[in-house]
């Protein structure tokens, strides 16, 4: 029996993102029921109930943010102008600004209004071609308000036409009623952990020394672990503390950030396979000048993806192509490498490569058809979108 599809996307020119570009000039893609059924030369495309005529446009995978903090309640812009009279990160998150201010404020917020608020943004992200997002708690710092961010950041998927990956990032700062005793939150945490565990998709942690130790995180690893949960890290931002090898150790998925990697835990995360997500609109933001090692992260075969960490205190930033085009301009990305991390390696840090990232057969019907020459204006250009249209689940 001869295939026949739901739908056909055809006269395009594909970037399938499978190991490289991989580009078919004379392409279509074909999807049933919200999957791919075909990805091939236009010629050999299958019937369909509907052909949707790319003139000649560019198709790639839908794109993934993979580490955002979209469900957040107020902002941080009084922050902002504290940070420009010279004011470090650190002396904010001291002096009870920082995290703990957007704690507050996340609080004081119901469910529907952390929802409400976060969906401009992810509207931001949707307009770029954005098909998935990740969506972090760590605002509430508490189990019951954990549990209520998480909540919220599933309901954002069930709002609009996105797949919405959730993870528990209850070890993201140390709340006013626990100072003092950080191992008696952390404790609580793995407490916690099973009745998170239903809302989550992974759990995250803060290894900074205003954030937790390595000890800390690997205890609170070890339990999410035991349950199941896959883990991720925000690690060397702001100093060393071999974060990044304390990841590997748990086959943590991705490693975040990264300013101040060794080549110890370069060597680690290659060889555990653990993504190394860069974030470079925090880099830009906070005025950094630690620029994370790619080039080793190159020559060691570890996967780099890209995201916006959108977030109301170091990167509100909801542009994922800026994002691109930030990690080319002040990290020395290729636009192989931004495509790649917007897509295949992006999936790669959520865990979720057998079902988005690439244009292949089987995989989800997430794409995003482009108004451009060559994928390179995609990283190249700053605040202009050339977004044609954009397909979720075959729709």
């Amino acid at each position: 029996m001869s295939l026949t599809c739901d739908r056909v996307w055809t006269h395009a020119r594909i970037a399938t993102m499978r190991g490289d570009l991989r580009v078919i000039e004379h392409g279509a893609v074909g999807s049933s029921g919200g999957v791919i059924r075909f990805v091939g030369e236009a010629g050999d495309a299958p019937d369909a109930a509907e052909v949707i005529d790319c003139g000649g446009r560019w198709i790639t995978p839908g794109l993934i943010d993979c580490h955002s903090h979209l469900v957040h309640g107020g902002d941080r812009a009084a922050e902002f102008e504290m940070r420009l009279a010279g004011a470090s990160y650190e002396e904010i998150a001291r002096a009870g600004g920082g995290i703990l201010s957007t704690m507050r404020a996340t609080r004081a917020a119901s469910e529907d209004e952390l929802v409400a608020s976060a969906l401009p943004r992810l509207d931001a992200l949707i307009a770029e071609g954005v098909t998935t997002v990740e969506v972090k708690s760590g605002y509430g710092l508490d189990p019951a308000q954990e549990m209520k961010m998480l909540r919220a950041a599933r309901r954002l998927g069930e709002e609009r036409a996105v797949s919405v990956a959730a993870t528990f990032l209850g070890a993201h700062a140390l709340p006013p009623e626990f100072a003092g005793d950080a191992d008696g939150y952390v404790d609580m945490l793995i407490e916690a952990l099973p009745e998170m565990a239903p809302l989550a998709d992974a759990v995250d942690g803060f290894c900074e020394g205003i954030g937790f130790s390595p000890a800390q995180i690997g205890r609170l690893f070890a339990a999410a672990r035991r349950l199941g949960l896959p883990v991720k890290l925000h690690a060397e931002q702001l100093s060393n503390l071999h974060g990044a090898e304390l990841a590997a150790r748990h086959g943590a998925l991705s490693a975040d950030h990264l300013e101040h990697l060794d080549e110890a835990g370069v060597a680690a995360m290659a060889g555990a396979g653990t993504v190394a997500v860069l974030l470079p609109g925090a880099f830009y933001f906070m005025r950094d000048k630690h620029v994370p090692p790619v080039e080793a992260l190159r020559r060691a075969g570890v996967p780099m993806a890209v995201a916006t960490d959108c977030n109301p205190g170091t990167s509100p930033l909801t542009s994922l192509l800026l994002a691109m085009n930030m990690a080319a301009t002040l990290f020395g990305l290729t636009v192989e490498e931004c495509l790649a991390g917007v897509t295949r390696q992006a999936a790669r840090a959520l865990g979720l490569s057998d079902r988005l990232g690439t244009l292949e057969v089987g995989k989800s019907c997430d794409l995003a058809i482009w108004d451009i020459e060559r994928p390179a204006e995609l990283v190249y250009r700053m605040g202009l979108n050339p977004l044609h249209a954009r397909v979720w689940r075959g729709q």
